[in-house]
């Protein structure tokens, strides 16, 4: 074999490379899958109907009541419902996720990330986020927002034909979502 075709082997091997670390990085990006905003009410009318109407001012979609998954000693039955959620996706969830940082300082804590690299963390009073007015129809009330991440790739764990479990190599740590979060929100993470 001459100097020439190892040179041009060689290059060529390195293009290849070249390509498959883009797919390779581009199938590693973490992105929102959804953001879920919830309320709890405890079955009570009354605060069902004001936590409806601020899920509906903050996100104009209409929220679905949760409903209580089977009887407890606390007087609550079965099929009941028991608080408010509404689910966001795309470009919308990703407005909401800032919103929502606003009203805890972009300040989270490490024990608020699942294994999964999901996150949860509650905001105490609605007018704690930045250009949300207080209602005198709604009072004071707070919410849970629980975001979920994922990667490209992750549909074949929702699919109905082949469902199959996401590999560990492609799960999201802790950390990973920890570090992207400080990176594309500005977050600081206590431990």
């Amino acid at each position: 074999m001459r100097v020439c075709d190892v040179a041009e082997n060689s290059a060529a091997e390195n293009k290849n490379a070249k390509k498959a670390t883009g797919v390779a990085k581009a199938m590693r990006e973490i992105r929102i899958g959804k953001v879920t905003l919830n309320m709890g009410c405890g079955g009570d009318k009354a605060k069902m109907e004001k936590a409806g109407k601020l899920l509906t001012m903050l996100t104009d979609r209409k929220p679905i009541a949760t409903l209580s998954k089977r009887r407890s000693t606390f007087g609550t039955t079965k099929g009941k419902p028991v608080g408010m959620k509404v689910t966001l996706r795309g470009k919308q969830a990703e407005d909401m996720l800032r919103l929502a940082l606003t009203g805890v300082e972009s300040k989270l804590k490490s024990g608020q990330f699942d294994k999964s690299g999901n996150f949860s963390f509650g905001i105490k009073e609605y007018i704690d986020m930045s250009d949300v007015k207080y209602s005198h129809e709604i009072g004071m009330l707070g919410f849970d927002v629980t975001v979920t991440l994922e990667r490209p790739g992750f549909c074949i764990k929702k699919r109905g034909i082949r469902q199959s479990e996401i590999g560990g190599g492609h799960k999201i740590t802790p950390e990973e979502a920890m570090q992207w979060l400080r990176e594309k929100f500005g977050v600081q993470i206590a431990e």
